[in-house]
């Protein structure tokens, strides 16, 4: 009868297990950065279409050219409604 030790599986090392964690981070890293990436081009889409005649962003810019002080009153009050709320 013989005593058969099984065998244990090697545990990596410290700097394999540091270059695995480093290589997880560098993913996630990359993963984050692409989706920002896509977030700001659509935002920057979004934008670029509402400075075109007609939208959201041209109408404010030209009321604010012709109205300043109208349109620094109006900013103000929204402002103060919005912290009002909180």
């Amino acid at each position: 009868m013989t005593l058969e030790i099984p065998e244990s599986p090697l545990q990596p090392s410290l700097g394999e297990r540091a270059i695995d964690a480093a290589t997880d981070v560098s993913r996630t890293i990359t993963e984050v950065s692409d989706g920002l990436r896509t977030a700001v081009d659509r935002l920057s889409g979004v934008i670029a279409a509402s400075r075109r005649p007609g939208g959201a962003l041209a109408t404010v810019s030209a009321v604010t050219r012709e109205a300043p002080l109208a349109s620094l009153f109006v900013a103000f009050l929204l402002g103060f409604a919005a912290a009002r709320r909180r």
